[in-house]
């Protein structure tokens, strides 16, 4: 790890996932999670403010990074339910099976590198019934947009934590054995359209 990881991309990603358009995103499906959560790639704990605190009963916060941990201290401070750090990787989830109420992932099926193994994991935790809760950029459906999108990736990749921004959300989670309930998709207002084309949604195992 080199100082632009340690310092200055923990920096970017930490500032671009919070702003004020990503953050009213985030308003909008956090609350959906309930029970016992596993939260893939926590960050800075940018979902931190917005979960329902009587919904949940305890929080697993799957996180790699030591920097994006530290980060996350102060917002994590006064939450009003426990909540345990996992220092692995998403492919890498170290619970049991059929052992959480709620995956929640947002902003990060883009940057894993084996997004379709993190996903059989993030199903295999979760308990009969147990859903995964989404919001994810990808894929634009206008051939404009995503024609820049496919030119832009290999350099947002490399300044964004491996970011991609022409994944299809959606596929992958289907892909992955889940069924999809109400999804919404759309231009997030305020973002660029390159990067801001949502993906939000519940998911069942």
């Amino acid at each position: 790890m080199g100082f632009y990881a340690d310092h200055i991309e923990p920096a970017l990603v930490s500032f671009a996932c919070s702003m004020p358009a990503i953050s009213r995103e985030r308003a909008r499906i956090v609350p959906e999670a309930s029970g016992t959560v596993l939260e893939i790639g926590f960050g800075s704990g940018c979902n931190a403010p917005f979960y329902d605190e009587c919904a949940v009963t305890r929080l697993f916060a799957l996180e790699p990074s030591q920097a994006m941990r530290r980060r996350a201290a102060k917002r994590i401070a006064d939450l009003a339910f426990p909540i345990e750090w996992l220092d692995l990787k998403a492919e890498e989830i170290p619970l049991d099976s059929k052992s959480v109420d709620t995956v929640l992932v947002t902003y990060t099926l883009c940057t894993i590198p084996d997004v379709a193994r993190a996903l059989l994991g993030m199903r295999r935790v979760l308990k009969p019934g147990g859903k995964l809760v989404f919001l994810e950029h990808g894929a634009a459906p206008d051939p404009g947009v995503r024609r820049w999108q496919d030119r832009l990736n290999p350099v947002w990749g490399k300044l964004g934590g491996g970011c991609n921004l022409n994944r299809e959300p959606l596929a992958l989670i289907r892909d992955a054995g889940f069924e999809p309930g109400p999804v919404t998709t759309h231009y997030a207002k305020g973002a660029p359209k390159f990067a801001g084309y949502m993906y939000r949604g519940v998911a069942f195992a």
